[in-house]
């Protein structure tokens, strides 16, 4: 039940667009009160022999978010901002080159990707629903469905929120499947869904 105290939660029975909608919703929120608030430190935190931070996820997931919803939506080449931040095509460098990220311009790419994405999703439901085509294909020229890049988002989120929650815990033990009720992000610009 969405309320105004928790605007990330999916509805109990809505359509299957509002529950897929509302699913990456929930793990964008829960993700962004996991990396919220944090001075340079704390997003460069790691555990045990991991090289993953919370800082680095932020810019992992901004690119994520404008590669599925710019490229593999529309087949369109990533744009500002990463067009021009050197990125060396290594697969790693959203997570390297985040040390390098002040904690104001790692959750501005975020919370900015984030925007673009959900702009972009609202006009490809409304322009074809989930059962459009879109550019991403296999190589046996079968193209994916909108369906499948929502799905693969929230699998993203999911794989991530969760090195999220270990990765919080161990900064300041903050903890929780959720963000409680009434949250606000202390940082950036995330506007909460709804």
């Amino acid at each position: 039940m969405t309320t105004n105290e928790t605007p990330w939660e999916p509805p109990l029975a809505g359509t299957e667009a509002e529950h897929l909608i509302g699913a990456l919703e929930r793990l964008r929120t829960t993700f962004r009160f996991k990396a919220d608030g944090l001075d340079p430190a704390g997003l460069q935190t790691r555990i045990g022999a991991s090289t993953v931070t919370l800082g680095g996820l932020l810019k992992h997931l901004a690119v994520q978010e404008d590669y599925a919803f710019t490229t593999k939506l529309h087949g369109k080449p990533l744009g500002a901002p990463w067009d021009a931040n050197g990125w060396d095509g290594d697969n790693d460098w959203e997570f390297t080159s985040a040390a390098d990220d002040s904690p104001e311009q790692l959750y501005a790419l975020w919370d900015d990707a984030v925007e673009r994405s959900r702009a972009a999703l609202a006009a490809a439901l409304t322009d074809g629903g989930l059962d459009q085509s879109i550019h991403a294909s296999w190589p046996d020229g079968r193209h994916a469905n909108l369906r499948r890049l929502v799905y693969d988002m929230v699998e993203e989120y999911g794989r991530h929120t969760g090195h999220a929650d270990l990765l919080r815990e161990a900064v300041d033990g903050r903890v929780g499947e959720d963000p409680p009720a009434g949250w606000q992000p202390e940082s950036g610009h995330f506007r909460l869904p709804g």
